[in-house]
């Protein structure tokens, strides 16, 4: 088996394949008509462990003539593509990468992929790795800014000359045409790991191209056997300065291929001070006087001898060696059992770059198994960014990182998590993932849906867990247990934290997700009338309902305190009913997805259908109070009142405006009115029916029934009931379509309990001519004045006659 070297016919650059037994190589070439032969010199020096990687100046052009265009021409098969290389080029820049940044991914991939094969071999095999520095499995990047050359060498399995010329052509065997057909039709294209694909991302930052549709191997018989493995050198082109520079090159590593199974070196420089000697000339210069009495000789023999001793200086000097890149481990490869929480908030940091001291709520780290398998590590972080409601539907911003084989693919995969649950960070591993071509640019597939599915499901348990795991979530009869445990005070009031900080996802994934819609609802956290200002469950609040309730009572608002002085409460809070608050405005939203939970329906007590136990009396109030009601019920004709009934939810207010079942509450109203681009005459479609309940026992309602008894066309009892409707509207949450019409009303119902007539009206204003005060006069005198000076000031300016003119 021999070793051989690449140069590519689109860009000028060397390519060494290695081999275990043999030292010698071939090269890859473009057809050139250059006839000039150099004999390249000899390596006499090598540095950073071994050969091929020397970065002194001899070195780099004993390099640059080793690929001499003729030399390596003379000795080379002839290979031709089947398709154009513009329309080559024209794929892998348009449709495979779209990032020049990941060229140095795909070879370090590759790399990594050689060096399994290897470590595969060596476990039937051992004599395979050989011995010293070659059994090392590892990655080296070297670079040489003077010649713009980018070095990277593994020491994996290599290649035959077959082997090369076989995956070089890869694209090119199949033809153009057929290769994007293949990748456009099948989701399951997996050439990850192929050399003939990764390779060409390089085309990327190289720097030469003659599109002359072939490519040449030859055998290299001057430069030093590397021994086993790969070496590409890549000869970039001006616009890739920036990748000769080492920080470019460790933040690709650290963002790409911080994970990769072996070690990736940079041969890096750092300054360090070093002890030189000091130089005759600078020490003569340092001499003093001459000494003068014989204590001063003495002294200075002394000081003679100690400075032949020690005549050094510190100096600043520039150093190379290898740097490790990826230090941080993969722990999600590890089982959960062997990792410890510190290690967890470590990673955690180093994920999301968030380096505050807070650790992450909580964490999941699993493995999937079946048609699909996957690593993953999941966290909820301790604090929700500010932007995270944002352009929620038209953010596609993810923190979840996709990894293959621990090759980083991508951020920016929203398919992967829902958006309700896009504030959780961590990352997934698939080694069975099919990947397109171009890696970064993975496209949806059956395996996708598959990996979504499972990390919803671990995702919703893990916080299930953080709250079964809080102390404040327990049951109060499992409450006395868990304090004399005095276990878990950590984790105490860590999922109200939770709901405080991502509450609002939750909600929103009930109104998305229909296929977790009950794993969501178990999550959800509320006040309500019972909970003492604290938070409370859906279950706790089943657990606590009346003998005999059926629904789970709610009511909308915008406040706590506003709701618990609602009239619709009155009653249901007499009789011990249970009632939810909720007070955000997605809730309006959430109640119109969430009908039901565990065979419990939903009620929102400011709308018709309220049941609160029986009364024996409701035909009878019917019946007595039927007259007024249909009175009423004409008198409001213009207000577009559906109906007026006898109340069962009142116990000290008159009356209340209620909506129907199924259309819009006045909260939702006034939410909707509030929208920057509302239409109110699509509105009106949504506006649910009202109907204005009487409380039966209310001395009001009794006293009207009376009065429109007596005389239903009494204009001052007409005038009343209206009154008494639209303070109903305003205390049942509505907005009053004309204030000026209630505020008039108010003012007449005053004016009777004051017996003013209410024909009586304001006086009108005494008009007076105006005067000017004495101060205005003074003033506008002063403006004149100041006015006519600077008239005459002009005028004067004006007749002067100018230097030239005398």
């Amino acid at each position: 088996m021999r070793k051989w070297t690449l140069v590519s016919v689109l860009f000028l650059f060397s390519l060494l394949f290695l081999l275990p037994d043999q030292g010698r190589k071939l090269h890859a070439n473009a057809e050139d008509s250059s006839d000039e032969v150099t004999d390249p010199p000899k390596i006499e020096e090598k540095l950073g462990g071994h050969g091929g990687l020397s970065t002194d100046s001899d070195v780099v052009h004993r390099e640059s003539e080793s690929i001499s265009k003729k030399s390596l021409r003379s000795n080379a098969e002839k290979f031709e593509f089947q398709a154009e290389v513009s329309r080559l080029m024209d794929i892998i820049i348009n449709s495979l990468y779209s990032n020049k940044d990941i060229f140095l991914r795909e070879l370090i991939s590759n790399a990594s992929d050689a060096l399994d094969k290897i470590r595969f071999l060596a476990l039937t095999d051992k004599e395979v790795l050989g011995e010293g520095d070659t059994a090392k499995l590892e990655i080296q990047i070297k670079l040489d800014k003077a010649k713009k050359i980018l070095s990277i060498q593994d020491r994996g399995i290599g290649m035959t000359k077959e082997d090369l010329i076989k995956n070089l052509g890869t694209i090119a065997k199949s033809g153009t045409s057929a290769f994007v057909e293949k990748m456009q039709s099948s989701g399951d294209l997996n050439l990850i790991g192929q050399f003939g694909v990764g390779f060409y991302s390089t085309y990327l930052v190289a720097d030469y191209i003659e599109a002359d549709g072939k490519f040449a191997v030859s055998e290299d018989t001057w430069n030093e056997p590397l021994g086993r493995g790969t070496e590409i050198r890549l000869h970039l082109r001006d616009e890739a300065g920036e990748y000769l520079e080492e920080s470019k090159l460790k933040d690709l590593v650290k963002r790409y291929s911080e994970f990769i199974n072996f070690p990736i070196h940079l041969w890096a420089s750092k300054e360090v001070e070093t002890e030189v000697p000091v130089e005759e000339d600078e020490s003569t210069e340092e001499e003093t006087e001459t000494p003068s009495t014989e204590e001063e000789k003495e002294e200075d023999a002394e000081d003679e001898d100690s400075e032949k001793k020690q005549k050094t200086k510190k100096v600043k000097e520039t150093v190379y060696e290898w740097e490790l890149l990826n230090d941080v481990k993969a722990i999600w490869l590890r089982s959960p059992k062997e990792v410890t929480e510190e290690e967890y908030t470590k990673f955690y940091h180093s994920l999301s770059k968030d380096f505050s001291e807070e650790k992450p709520m909580a964490w999941s780290h699993f493995n999937a198994e079946g048609d699909v398998e996957f690593k993953a590590v999941l966290y909820v972080p301790p604090k929700a960014p500010h932007d995270l409601y944002e352009s929620y539907y038209n953010s596609n911003k993810a923190n979840l990182k996709l990894y293959v084989r621990r090759v980083f693919i991508s951020d920016e995969f929203d398919e992967l998590l829902p958006k309700y649950l896009s504030f959780l960070k961590g990352l997934v591993d698939s080694d069975t993932l099919p990947l397109n071509v171009s890696r970064e640019m993975l496209q949806q597939h059956s395996s996708l849906k598959t990996i979504k599915k499972k990390l919803i499901r671990k995702a919703l348990d893990m916080i299930r867990k953080l709250a079964e795991e809080d102390p404040d979530e327990v049951h109060d009869d499992d409450k006395k247990d868990v304090e004399k445990s005095g276990e878990n005070d950590e984790k105490k009031g860590q999922y109200s934290k939770f709901w405080n900080e991502f509450g609002k996802s939750i909600k929103l994934g009930i109104i998305e997700d229909a296929s977790n819609r009950n794993r969501l609802a178990k999550l959800l956290r509320f006040e309500t009338t019972k909970s003492d200002g604290k938070l409370t469950s859906l279950d706790q609040y089943i657990k606590r309902m009346k003998k005999g309730q059926k629904d789970v009572f709610y009511i909308t608002g915008s406040s706590k305190e506003q709701l618990e002085k609602s009239p619709f409460l009155e009653r249901l809070i007499k009789k011990g009913y249970e009632v939810i608050f909720f007070t955000d405005p997605v809730d309006e939203y959430l109640m119109q997805y969430l009908m039901d939970y565990e065979d419990k329906k939903f009620q929102n007590v400011s709308k018709e259908g309220l049941k609160v136990g029986k009364d024996s009396k409701v035909k009878e109030l019917k019946e007595a109070f039927k007259e007024l009601t249909k009175w009423w019920k004409e008198s409001l004709a213009s207000e577009n009142v559906d109906d007026v009934k006898i109340s069962n939810r009142l116990a000290d207010t008159p009356c209340v405006v209620v909506t129907s079942k199924f259309g819009w509450s006045a909260n939702m109203e006034r939410i909707m009115q509030s929208q920057t681009l509302s239409d109110a005459n699509k509105q009106a479609y949504m506006r649910g029916k009202r109907v204005l309940e009487i409380n039966p026992r209310h001395p009001i309602i009794k006293e009207l029934k009376e009065r429109v008894a007596s005389d239903p066309e009494d204009e001052s009892v007409k005038e009343t009931a209206q009154l008494m409707y639209q303070t109903a509207l305003i205390e049942s949450g509505f907005v009053l379509n004309d204030p000026k019409d209630f505020a008039g009303r108010i003012y007449n119902s005053v004016k009777s309990s004051l017996k003013i007539s209410p024909d009586a009206v304001a006086e009108e204003e005494v008009e007076a001519e105006e005067t000017e005060t004495s101060e205005e006069a003074a003033e506008a005198k002063s403006d004149d004045l100041a006015g006519g000076l600077n008239i005459e000031a002009e005028q004067v300016e004006e007749e002067t006659p100018t230097k030239d003119e005398l």
